[in-house]
């Protein structure tokens, strides 16, 4: 049921992020206690502000309500995806290059599941990441279609 919903309000809300000039993150439904959330994360080169989630909220919801695609009650969340945005897509990736993320694989890359580092490069197939281990760095290449989760990160 969610992946229905989720790639409906995805359809629906596309046109809309595309004439404000923003991107869509991330859409997410679920069951949180007995309410329903529909989140919507949005964002653009140079942030989000309070203005922008509120124009997507108001003209998204008009949309819901015209189309009817979602049978429960529902509380709709229109974000910024924080700083520790989700990098769903390869462009996501491109965009990160120099940033610090963290990524989960879905098998093992020289023995370890997790990583947190600087992306050096990706070319739509291996992601470089260069990790501090201790004292010294090591870069690993990540195989893309390994890739479960990958996220920007903060470094401490």
């Amino acid at each position: 049921m969610s992946r229905n919903v989720t790639s409906t309000v995805e359809t629906l809300v596309t046109p809309i992020l595309a004439e404000l000039n923003l991107e869509l993150v991330e859409v997410e439904y679920k069951k949180e206690g007995p309410d329903w959330f529909l989140r919507v994360f949005i964002d653009s080169d140079s942030g989000i502000d309070l203005d922008d989630c509120g124009t997507v909220s108001e003209r998204l919801s008009e949309e819901l309500d015209r189309t009817d695609p979602i049978v429960e009650a529902y509380f709709l969340e229109v974000s910024s995806p924080g700083a520790e945005r989700p990098l769903k897509k390869a462009t996501d990736l491109h965009k990160a290059i120099g940033k610090y993320i963290a990524i989960s694989t879905y098998e093992p890359v020289e023995g370890q599941k997790g990583f947190e580092g600087t992306l050096i490069s990706f070319d739509d197939e291996t992601i470089e990441l260069e990790v501090k281990i201790k004292t010294r760095k090591k870069v690993f290449h990540i195989p893309y279609k390994k890739v479960a989760n990958a996220r920007l990160a903060i470094l401490f």
